[in-house]
């Protein structure tokens, strides 16, 4: 997270760059967060997965290799890994059978608790909708 100063002794254009990778940055993420509801919405867990998986590359890269944020998510992703494949096909009007049901159901819990992680994650960080300015001036 940029701090005002941060800026001290860069030139208008660095932090002019600075401000916009920012704004790409959170653009990307948001429409990522677009995916990831519609995902969930249709019980597309495949593609559920996936857009997670694109914000842990954006978010992750501020983390440190092997943080505890880091395990916490290499956690995450072996629980889920642990449960099979993603892909549920039924054909025609056939039911899934009861263990397809109860794996299905298990994945979305994880899957939902790794939406979380990476939500809460993204807000720690200053990139989500829980951003706190430190600067309390822009509030006359």
């Amino acid at each position: 997270m940029v701090k005002k100063a941060d800026y001290g002794t860069e030139s208008e254009e660095e932090r002019i760059s600075k401000i916009n990778a920012a704004g790409i940055i959170n653009v990307t993420l948001e429409n990522l967060w677009r995916d990831v509801f519609l995902a969930m919405a249709k019980g597309n867990l495949v593609t559920w997965n996936r857009k997670l998986d694109a914000i842990w590359g954006i978010l992750g890269g501020d983390q440190e290799d092997g943080d505890n944020v880091d395990k916490a998510m290499e956690a995450l992703n072996l629980q889920i890994y642990n449960t099979g494949g993603l892909s549920h096909k039924k054909v025609g009007f056939k039911k899934l059978d009861g263990d397809e049901t109860e794996k299905m159901a298990l994945q979305y819990l994880l899957l939902n608790k790794k939406n979380l992680f990476l939500r809460r994650l993204q807000n720690k960080q200053g990139k989500g909708t829980a951003y706190q300015s430190d600067d309390r001036d822009d509030m006359d």
